[in-house]
């Protein structure tokens, strides 16, 4: 595969840097685009000029919009930095930066109409010019009383606070976890919300109240409304009997489900057999908007949550259980209402022929990952399965052209980054027993990239089954690593004797191979890390510019409509074009689809953002009782305030911040890539073990903050661990507040923002953003398939 086209914003640079009309091939070589791929880049080129993104002119030519007399108003969601600047994402228009000034009354999570009003270092800026829909007014912090007046200071640091509270607070204590609702946005910047108290969730440190806190700040709810559970429930008693009619019958084909052995939910089944030419595949999947109907209450709420977040304790799931554990899943010796790719593949795994079809089947047996293994001779550890056996030459089938599937992915330049996984283990109270590196059984491992292969594989046919009618779609779209961050994961390969040729890292082939070359370096997780940090977010988009990470030139997500609403949507759109009606290419059709995808990354972004914070507060947890422990990990990363520090065993990172680091004053290096020590020359690098003493804890930053030990101190490696009596603040799970200075009122009785709490004294740097993702648990804990959710 050729490098991924280049995307939106890149384009209308080039177009808007010649300042002329520009012919598709001009654009092609002032962006890079190989001579393979332009006609790929064409199509782009003409879908933007459809949405009116750019202008297209006679003979293939195109060029920048026309710019407007006056500065064009976007709308969008507003994210606010908690230094007080702001980013909008406008659907379909690059982020617009806001300075603190321009944000007006407007909050974090307002939708708002801004004006854009030039450029800068930072791409475009702009100002609020109207707020069109207040964020949810539910906000989570802590209570602070003095005298008679109440204020809550939001836990999330990106909510201007504090919030003046007049009712609802009278019964709460200084120092409590609370819920207020807002009553009385802010009008201007220099006004603070006021609200009343609804909830007082306990005290602050305790698990279940931390996680009650992040969920009503990411607006997620467990139960789903009245109306979506009766609906699903009037459509389980009402198709209990299915008709084939319509739908290609499949029920003679020996399905199989191979889940994990806690998985409640089954959205894919597949099978393979021989044929003369070589192998014919069929991948099921459920068969979701047959019952989720567009406009029902059921689509509402699917489209509003996005996607099923996994927690260390439990799901939280898009669909009701009904829906997601019975009547959509794809359960043995039940007939099931499913959408199939049907894929003839030669010896080489080169598909030659394929189609999508609507179907009825029924699997022949439900298979765990771990069963299929001990079956297939990949491990000894799980017990041997009779129904596995049974099925023991189908499943050396699938092994076969899914290992040759897995070949040709890898060489065509698909990225294989095998990063760690936090699993974080709980007692019946659920509180952290454990945190530790989750363990992968190679052999299991090897299960789950069977059923991996073939969901990459439908969802690469599908999304070329969709071009090849030109009909509009969600794909999943994933742009090339940015090259400032690839210049810095150069420089420490540099310094580490590893060869970087920076324009070959740009193309996914020339990644591949330089992964496949550090696979055994000692320092494989540090530059994996700085990797990953260097790639893009894959997001979902109606405008296909190719998926980098995967190699692919066209790529969607299709395979778990029960826990993710883009997939939804592609099989309404199949469907559609399966019954006969044509693609729909309306401006409004465009612009509610552009929608949809933008709301389901947004979506996306906070479940990953939930998933990965209740992790840091599991870890933050268990260190609480750690305070005093001498530990040894490896320096993961380096930012403005200190290093962290990842540690093996238990699974977590620490903070070191520079004044903890040694008794000399550290700098970072001009190349950012060591800590420096200005008097001793003392150099700690990214990679480096350092020895450390676990020094505090802060459950509301969800972080961990340790000491360095020098060895001027006395330690040496190895060592054994040590104690001393724990921090008394520490594990109370909170920093203690030396200071309590409430809201000001101005003269018009509106509030300023009151000097910020301790908890809040470090800077906003040192807040890591880790890779790892929380365990899974029901319905599917560990499952492959939420690793592979985020392609």
């Amino acid at each position: 595969m050729a490098a991924p086209l280049p995307n939106r914003d890149e384009i209308l640079r080039c177009l808007e840097t010649a300042g002329k009309a520009l012919h598709a091939g001009a654009i092609a070589e002032q962006c890079g685009v190989a001579k393979p791929s332009y006609r790929a880049l064409l199509t782009l080129l003409r879908q933007l000029a459809l949405e009116g993104t750019i202008r297209r002119e006679s003979g293939n030519r195109f060029a920048a919009p026309k710019r407007r007399r006056h500065a064009e108003a976007w709308v969008g969601l507003v994210t606010v930095h908690p230094r007080g600047f702001g980013f909008v994402a406008a659907s379909g228009k690059p982020d617009v930066f806001v300075p603190p000034e321009a944000l007006g009354g407007a909050l974090h999570g307002d939708t708002v109409a801004i004006e854009v009003t030039g450029t800068s270092a930072r791409g475009s800026e702009g100002r609020v010019v109207e707020i069109r829909a207040r964020r949810n007014p539910r906000v989570a912090g802590v209570v602070r009383r003095k005298r008679k007046a109440a204020w809550l200071e939001p836990d999330d640091t990106r909510v201007r606070g504090p919030i003046v509270l007049l009712d609802g607070y009278r019964e709460a204590q200084d120092g409590d976890a609370a819920v207020a609702e807002i009553t009385r946005f802010p009008q201007s910047v220099d006004e603070n919300p006021e609200g009343n108290l609804v909830a007082v969730l306990g005290k602050p440190g305790e698990a279940q109240v931390e996680v009650a806190k992040i969920k009503i700040r990411e607006q997620i709810e467990e139960d789903h409304p009245p109306a979506a559970i009766a609906e699903a429930e009037r459509l389980a008693l009402r198709a209990r009997k299915l008709s084939p009619e319509g739908r290609r019958d499949l029920r003679d084909v020996k399905f199989l489900t191979i889940d994990p052995k806690d998985a409640r939910d089954h959205d894919d089944a597949v099978f393979a057999e021989k044929t003369a030419h070589g192998t014919r595949v069929y991948i099921a999947i459920a068969d979701v908007s047959e019952y989720v109907v567009e406009g029902s209450s059921l689509d509402e709420e699917a489209l509003r949550r996005g996607c099923t977040i996994y927690l260390p304790d439990r799901a939280i799931p898009m669909l009701p259980q009904v829906l997601a554990a019975d009547l959509c899943s794809l359960l043995p010796e039940q007939e099931r209402y499913c959408m199939c790719v049907i894929a003839d593949l030669d010896a080489d795994a080169k598909v030659k022929h394929f189609e999508v079809v609507e179907g009825i089947m029924c699997a022949a047996a439900m298979i765990t990952y771990g069963s299929a293994a001990r079956t297939l001779g990949y491990t000894q550890e799980p017990p041997s399965s009779p129904q596995a056996e049974a099925f023991k030459k189908d499943l050396k089938v699938l092994a076969s052209i899914t290992g040759k599937l897995r070949r040709a992915r890898m060489k065509r330049g698909a990225l294989n980054l095998d990063l760690p996984e936090a699993q974080v283990e709980l007692d019946d109270e659920l509180r952290p027993t454990n945190v530790v590196r989750r363990a992968k059984d190679p052999g299991v491992k090897r299960t789950y990239e069977i059923v991996e292969e073939l969901m990459l594989l439908a969802n690469e046919l599908v999304a070329r089954w969709l071009g090849e009618k030109e009909s509009p779609a969600i794909y999943r779209v994933h742009g090339r690593p940015d090259e400032q961050k690839l210049e810095r994961l150069g420089a420490v390969a540099e310094t580490l004797g590893i060869p970087f040729d920076l324009e070959s890292m740009q193309d996914p082939k020339g990644l591949s191979k330089w992964l496949a070359r550090i696979a055994k370096h000692e320092k494989k997780t540090v530059l994996e890390g700085l990797l990953l940090r260097s790639l893009k977010q894959a997001v979902y988009d109606i405008v296909n510019i190719g998926h980098f990470g995967l190699a692919s030139d066209a790529y969607l997500h299709f395979t778990s409509p029960i826990r993710r609403y883009p997939d939804l949507r592609v099989h309404r759109t199949i469907k559609q074009l399966l019954r006969g009606a044509k693609p729909d290419t309306s401006t409004k059709a465009l612009e509610e689809l552009r929608a949809a995808a933008t709301t389901a990354s947004a979506r996306e972004r906070g479940a990953m953002s939930v998933e990965r914070e209740v992790v840091d507060l599991y870890r933050a947890l268990y260190a609480r009782d750690k305070v005093g422990e001498l530990m040894e990990g490896t320096v993961s990363a380096l930012v403005g305030a200190g290093i962290f520090v990842n540690v093996d065993t238990p699974f977590i990172d620490v903070m070191i911040p520079f004044d903890h680091l040694g008794p000399d004053r550290y700098e970072l290096s001009d190349d950012e890539l060591s800590m420096v020590g200005l008097r001793s020359g003392d150099t700690i690098s990214l990679g480096d073990t350092v020895v450390f003493e676990i020094d505090d804890v802060s459950i509301l930053r969800r972080t961990v903050y340790g000491r360095r030990v020098t060895h001027s101190a006395g330690i040496n490696a190895p060592f054994a661990a040590a104690t001393r009596k724990p921090n008394k603040h520490a594990r109370e799970g909170t920093r203690k507040n030396t200071r309590q200075q409430g809201p000001t009122r101005t003269a018009k009785g509106q509030t300023r923002r009151a000097q910020p709490r301790q908890d809040q004294e470090r800077s906003g740097q040192e807040r890591k953003v880790t890779g790892t993702r929380g365990s899974k648990t029901s319905p599917k804990r560990g499952s492959g398939k939420q690793s592979r959710k985020r392609h």
